[in-house]
């Protein structure tokens, strides 16, 4: 491609495109790119899917990336800086994958923690949300690299995403679930957003012009592209004419030239939308090309960063997301003399979760287990020995760590095979490649020369390190069958029974035992095919079009409570037990939601019973958002450890012993129970609709509002150290009463009243005067770190808040509404513990429309 279009008029190009390519340049050629336009010079730019590190644009053979923490961890900083900083390092993650934009973050609101992508979202909070979401463009967009920000608007479960509209008032919409989206659009301009599934008001949010043109474009003066989410695009000329820019992924199943140009024909498409669409597209690939040039115009290649400083960042913003919850008896931090021998349990101890499902997941350059973190930064003086307790996974782990090809390179061949008129494979192969991964994604590339049905064998030597019985699990989106040894060992060919797996279009695991010997390699061979069962077509999970994929795992065969028991012992004979447990991305993940806050297996029981053993227990949690802790009021020490990335066991292991002191609060309220939530209990979609019931009382909002106590609040976390707020002060401005004008200074004194060096959190609670409607009592208006406090050091605050903090949603107006009167200023360490209070006045009432 030629750089003069770098320097390009962009209507010149406009009026020098055929139709066809007009409507080419509105579609993808793939799952990653746009679609380029020789004849005149202008180039494709690649995306790749975050929000929590860029997998680049292959999930069949992914370069191995950089996986940070999952956003709930992230928001947990309560730290936009560090958002900022994190926004950076993605940008150059993305462009050494060739890629250009980003598509994320996740801002949608966790209004129901079972939803499945809840990981992905920040938090329950409006303002919380926005705020590290803008940080978080601010910096990705520093780096020239294009934010997509995702999902616009009301994309907060799964289930039947697609299909189910968002049943909400006005005020909810604006003032909860917009909000964030509308923050980080006045804070930091995201060039990109994407289109959520589901419907707004009976429509499509995809194919929504109060959405897309009034709101976005003409409220809050939006200048880059919208486009779909995969395969979330469900119309042609409605779509268009609402102002969606990109059809993806390619390709295109309703922007075709034929299609498209039917409704041309017809006028359903004035050809001035056409070119108002083409003219979007353009603008934004010549910035993008402008701000990347070698990237754009580079080899295209997609290369892996590992570093010691970028490792150094990952560890800390890791260890920084991490929240203490529980700390009696000052279990905490693991300290020799205080501590001799530390028993290490659970199911994630050596377990490799580090992200949770779906778009989100990524090949990891590497990964730092819970164990391998702690055993390797655990203080001389401390001894330390392991027992898994039980299982919890949904899918056994996957296996390439123990396989080699049959030429010895690490991980299994995958070849590719064409089919002859029956449907048998016949011929040499059409490809071959190395992987290195048992799950194996089929769904954005396939070889060339491929007939239309077609079957890859997946073959390689499996070797264990100890002899036992291994359960082995196969788990299809088309059909397979795994052989060991020549010997069929699962069917999940013939007869299939469907579930989740691969964004529910899969089967569930069929699993198969055989016995291994340490160290004597066992040959595997798994046959995949794309084709009907014939034998079987009521129960058929064939996926010929959309998404295809095999996933092999296996592990050990244990007995639960010879397993438990062994752990009990364990725990029993050492002076701390660390028991982690959690989710993992087969328990949360895009595609489907969580039935339950309970952790899955026997993980509850687990810990109950080792906390018997031994109170003084330590329990760390990895999840993107909730569970249940029934055993809560049991063990001595609570860590929510989140999704946390390649450096999750040395982050864990920096807040076990101390080495970071942690300063991770709450950015979601933790229930009791299910039933607590204010959203209970309409989570799911029902006919179509989902209702949003709990209306503006969403998270801690809903909890203060019915006098509900949660289990732990949200803004809520520990420290090492203690800290107090003193000197409150709280000073309008003298401006002209004008909204832009308006603003309001708050400053106070942080103190740090321990003996070790510490950071707090400063939270701002703001309540309005009586307006006659209902409306929460206290809303997050600002927030601040106070970062490394020495011991008795104190250090002055200063926050500043804008006509945001003092304004309501009037639907009768359809604009901002500000009302006279007094406001509370509220200043806590949590939603439930204020600390600080005071007021300041509104003189005169104002209203305001756009940012």
């Amino acid at each position: 491609m030629s750089r003069s279009f770098l320097d390009a008029s962009i209507p010149d190009l406009v009026g020098k495109l055929s139709t066809d390519e007009k409507i080419k340049l509105l579609s993808a050629p793939n799952w990653w790119n746009t679609n380029a336009i020789e004849r005149l010079g202008i180039p494709a730019v690649r995306m790749s899917d975050g929000p929590n590190g860029v997998r680049g644009s292959s999930h069949f053979v992914p370069t191995p990336a950089q996986c940070l923490p999952c956003a709930t961890s992230l928001a947990s900083t309560f730290d936009p800086d560090l958002l900022f900083e994190v926004g950076k390092f993605l940008g150059d993650e993305a462009k050494i994958k060739s890629s250009v934009i980003l598509l994320a973050p996740t801002c949608n609101i966790q209004r129901n923690p079972l939803g499945g992508r809840a990981f992905e979202s920040f938090s329950e909070d409006p303002h919380l949300s926005g705020s590290m979401a803008a940080a978080y463009v601010n910096g990705l967009q520093s780096q020239g690299v294009a934010s997509t920000i995702k999902h616009f608007v009301g994309n907060d479960q799964e289930h039947e995403r697609t299909a189910a509209e968002s049943v909400m008032s006005d005020r909810a919409l604006r003032e909860i679930y917009l909000y964030p989206f509308m923050l980080a659009q006045k804070k930091a301009r995201p060039w990109a957003f994407m289109t959520s599934y589901g419907r707004l008001n009976g429509v499509h949010c995809a194919e929504n012009p109060t959405l897309l043109k009034d709101i976005l474009r003409k409220e809050w003066g939006f200048d880059g592209i919208v486009m779909s989410d995969w395969f979330g695009t469900y119309s042609v000329d409605i779509a268009i004419n609402a102002g969606l820019d990109l059809e993806m992924p390619g390709p295109p199943r309703w922007r075709t030239q034929l299609l498209v140009n039917h409704t041309l024909s017809c006028q359903k498409v004035l050809p001035s939308t056409l070119d108002e669409r083409a003219q979007d597209i353009l603008s934004f690939v010549q910035r993008q090309a402008q701000r990347n040039p070698d990237v754009v115009f580079g080899d295209g290649e997609e290369r892996t960063r590992d570093s010691p400083e970028g490792r150094k960042f990952c560890r800390r913003l890791a260890a920084e997301g991490i929240v203490v919850l529980k700390n009696e008896q000052d279990v905490l931090p693991l300290e020799v003399g205080k501590v001799k021998r530390v028993a290490l349990i659970g199911p994630n101890m050596k377990d490799r979760v580090i992200s949770g499902g779906g778009s989100a997941a990524l090949k990891a350059s590497y990964v730092v287990t819970p164990y391998a973190g702690i055993v390797e930064n655990a203080p001389k003086g401390i001894e330390l020995d392991c027992a898994v307790g039980c299982y919890a996974y949904k899918y056994t782990p996957t296996l390439e760590a123990y396989l080699k090809t049959p030429s010895g390179q690490p991980g299994w061949s995958c070849t590719f095979y064409n089919h002859d008129a029956n449907g048998n494979p016949t011929g040499d192969a059409v490809a071959e490649f190395v992987l290195q991964d048992t799950r194996v994604k089929l769904n954005d590339f396939l070889p060339k020369g491929l007939t239309e049905t077609w079957t890859i064998k997946l073959h390689g030597s499996l070797t264990m390190d100890k002899t036992a019985d291994y359960e082995l699990g196969l788990t299809v989106a088309g059909r397979a069958k795994l052989f060991v040894n020549d010997k069929l060992t699962i069917d999940n060919w013939t007869k299939q029974r469907p579930g989740d797996f691969f964004y529910g279009q899969g089967t569930v695991e069929e699993l198969g035992t055989i016995s291994l010997t340490a160290g004597k390699p066992v040959d595997i061979l798994v046959e995949y095919t794309n084709t009907k069962a014939p034998e079987d077509t009521e129960s058929d999970r064939s996926q010929p079009a959309l998404m295809r994929g095999v996933r092999l795992g296996g592990c050990e065969k244990i007995d639960r409570e010879e397993a438990m028991t062994a752990a009990e012992k364990l725990a029993a004979s050492f002076d701390v037990a660390v028991v982690v447990v959690g989710l993992s991305p087969d328990w949360e993940s895009e595609g489907f939601d969580r039935p339950t806050l309970d952790m899955p297996g026997p993980q509850n029981e687990l810990i109950a019973r080792i906390a018997k053993a031994n109170p003084n227990t330590v329990v760390c949690i990895q999840s993107g958002s909730v569970v249940a802790m029934p055993w809560v009021h049991d063990v001595h020490g609570i860590v929510q450890a989140w999704y946390a990335g390649n450096e999750a066991g040395n982050a864990l292991a920096d807040v076990l012993f101390g080495a970071l002191n942690p300063s991770g609060r709450l950015p979601l309220t933790l229930p009791v129970r299910v039933q607590d939530i204010p959203a209970f209990p309409n989570f799911r979609s029902e006919r179509g609709q989902i209702h949003y019931r709990e209306d503006l009382l969403v998270g801690y909002k809903g909890y203060a509002a019915r006098g509900i106590k949660p289990l732990f609040p949200f803004g809520f976390g520990l420290s090492y150290t203690t800290f107090a707020f003193s000197d409150l002060k709280v000073a309008p401005s003298a401006g002209s009463g004008a909204a832009d004008d308006f603003a309001v200074q708050v400053e106070l004194t942080v103190t740090n009243t321990g003996s070790r060096a510490g950071s707090e959190v400063v939270q701002i609670y703001v309540s309005l005067p009586d307006i006659g409607l209902t409306t929460p009592r206290l809303q997050l208006r600002a927030f601040s770190k106070a970062r490394d406090l020495a011991p008795g050091e104190s250090r002055r605050v200063v926050l500043e808040m804008d006509k945001y903090a003092v304004s309501y949603w009037d639907t009768t107006g359809q604009q901002w509404r500000a009302p006279k009167g007094a406001y509370g200023v509220h200043v806590g360490n949590s939603s439930e513990d204020i600390v600080l209070e005071g007021e300041f006045a509104v003189e005169k009432e104002f209203t305001w429309v756009g940012l």
